[in-house]
């Protein structure tokens, strides 16, 4: 290698670096929101980054913690939107269809690929 190739490669290297930093450090975005339906009209529109508990219709217990939302309690026959996994990331949904309620989160980090998605 000659001079001008590894003070090329040293250039390159510091502009990886600052642009990764940049992104892994300041580019995150904020938690983001949730949207709540109740029978296709809008419920409410809550931030993920504050911690608090709603009932929903009197039907549906939904907590808000640690930038996450989970679906505590229900009185649907089944409690399926009970089990689902707590929700996150941009496109993710929690899903009582009983009582026709759809949690969603509508802005934030995006969620990622996985196998099937490639």
């Amino acid at each position: 290698m000659k001079k001008w190739d590894i003070i090329f490669a040293v250039i390159v290297l510091i502009v990886a670096s600052t642009v990764a930093s940049w992104y892994f450090c300041l580019g995150k975005q904020d938690a983001g929101q949730i949207t709540i339906t109740v029978e296709s009209k809008l419920y409410g529109t809550y931030l993920l980054s504050e911690e608090q508990e709603i009932w929903i219709n009197d039907t549906n217990y939904l907590i808000v913690k640690d930038q996450k939302a989970d679906m505590v309690d229900g009185n649907c026959p089944n409690k399926e939107c009970v089990h689902q996994k707590s929700i996150s990331k941009r496109g993710e949904t929690i899903t009582c269809l009983p009582n026709k309620i759809i949690v969603e989160v509508t802005s934030g980090e995006s969620a990622e690929l996985d196998g099937v998605a490639n």
